[in-house]
């Protein structure tokens, strides 16, 4: 064995060694760690300061990411419906990837209720009091799943009002304000969501403190989704003159029809056509202003965590459903599937994790669910595809999937493998091709390199496969023969 193959070998022993979360169950219940998980909407995996966005305030956060693992290249596996946060829960709380969950959200999969628990449920016949607050947006009832409910907002966003869209235009004044009160949204009902998120969580972890039963508390936070309000004095951190248009900015998607993403879609009419680098500032100086206000959420749990003494014995999680455009490729939502709009931040904190260390293996944001099924001592049933993060943490294993998929309605499908990336338009029909090594904004299509047929052919067919795998119906082949080599 050669020598960089030996300390390899070493660094992944010396992790196995030093976490062992059966030894936390050794002892019992009271043994048993306490699990906290923290759920964004509408983040991107750019929206974390410690992850190199420097414009951006989020001190919470870059704490997580300090005293634990991120994994950088975490991803939401696509959607069958345009609300993509509805596809992104059902699949974390079932275990299923995308076409097979989407038959539990149609209702034609009734197993779900019968022979098949979801996510809380089997926390729950683990021994686990359950705790659910914020957004739940699924078709059963979060009552039904968890111990404790509060505030559960099931109807997917706050409600946007008619100035909140096609905003801000260069003819005339902007008629919406993200921290007028009088336009409700976040507001309804006196207080900030995310501060009434913020007080739950904390209320509820001051009550857990009082009990050695274990938690598994699910907060959902409704930010950063539009329409992206917050106080103040969070918008004015964010001076306009302060903030750079991204670079793959674009006043419009040159396919935003056929990919789903028309001017008429409900995220892309919040800001004009074409698009504009001064509205793109104003929309991403309040998506900045509403991650910081709900960083400061954050804080106050974790706070109220440490101050509970449970923190030594509890195991912590953040993510988003999705990402969001904001401007990126001249898009404003995430019914797409550039890494804007599909990768997430994704960081775990606790007993026995390493301190500031990230892992650049592809995973799902999905794969929390059976890591918690594993670190809770619940079985993990056979129909739960997702794979759980622990081994990569430990070094057992130095990936989980060969290759990761995304789809969206019938309208776009893409494939990751060893840094490249191949994304199909069906309707146009187009093959856009990165390297997202090289060219992480994805701006460079090598689809008519006559050098990456190969490439592109091989990406195809594990395509193909991955199709198979999450029950995928569209005929690609037909559609691409020359990709299928016909």
């Amino acid at each position: 064995m050669d020598r960089r193959r030996f300390l390899k070998t070493l660094a992944g022993s010396v992790a196995a060694m030093a976490f062992r979360p059966t030894l936390l169950r050794a002892n019992g219940p009271a043994a048993r760690p306490n699990i906290l998980f923290i759920f964004a909407d509408d983040q991107t995996f750019e929206g974390v300061r410690a992850l190199g966005n420097g414009e951006i305030e989020t001190p919470n956060l870059d704490r997580l990411v300090r005293n634990g693992v991120t994994f950088t290249h975490a991803y939401n596996m696509g959607s069958w419906t345009g609300a993509v946060c509805i596809a992104s829960r059902t699949m974390l709380n079932t275990g299923l990837f995308v076409w097979h969950a989407q038959k539990v959200d149609n209702k034609t999969d009734t197993r779900f209720g019968d022979t098949r628990k979801y996510w809380s449920q089997l926390i729950d016949d683990a021994g686990y009091s359950t705790y659910m607050t914020g957004k739940w947006h699924l078709k059963v009832n979060a009552d039904t799943l968890f111990n404790h409910t509060v505030n559960i907002r099931p109807g997917g966003m706050p409600n946007q009002t008619p100035e909140g869209y096609d905003r801000p235009r260069e003819d005339k004044a902007d008629p919406w304000s993200p921290y007028n009160t009088a336009f409700g949204g976040y507001w309804e009902g006196g207080r900030h969501w995310s501060e009434v998120l913020g007080d739950d969580a904390t209320a509820f972890i001051e009550q857990a403190s009082k009990s050695d039963d274990p938690f598994f508390m699910y907060l959902a936070f409704n930010a950063p989704h539009d329409p992206r309000q917050s106080p103040k004095e969070y918008v004015d951190k964010y001076p306009l003159d302060a903030i750079a248009v991204p670079e793959n900015f674009q006043p419009a998607h040159p396919d935003k029809d056929a990919i789903g993403c028309a001017a008429t879609g409900r995220d892309e009419s919040l800001a004009p056509f074409p698009r504009t680098t001064g509205a793109v500032k104003v929309h991403r100086q309040e998506y900045y202003a509403i991650i910081t206000h709900m960083d400061t959420q954050i804080g106050r749990i974790l706070n109220a965590l440490e101050k509970s003494g449970k923190v030594d014995n509890t195991y912590i999680f953040f993510t988003a459903d999705h990402g969001l455009a904001v401007g990126r490729h001249g898009l404003m939502g995430k019914q797409n599937l550039y890494d804007h709009s599909i990768r997430v931040p994704l960081m775990v904190n606790g007993p026995g994790i390493p301190k500031d260390r990230k892992i650049n293996a592809p995973v799902y944001l999905q794969d929390i669910m059976p890591t918690t099924l594993e670190l809770a001592g619940a079985a993990v049933p056979d129909y739960v595809q997702f794979q759980s993060l622990l081994p990569l943490i430990d070094g057992r294993r130095e990936q989980s999937y060969e290759a990761i998929y995304g789809g969206y309605l019938g309208l776009q499908r893409m494939v990751i493998h060893r840094g490249f990336k191949l994304m199909l338009f069906p309707k146009v029909p187009k093959v856009l091709l990165f390297n997202l090594k090289n060219d992480p904004l994805e701006m460079n299509n090598l689809a008519e390199q006559p050098g990456q047929r190969r490439r592109m052919r091989r990406l195809f067919a594990r395509l193909l496969d991955l199709q198979r795998q999450t029950g995928d119906a569209l005929d690609l082949a037909n559609l691409y023969p020359q990709l299928a080599g016909g």
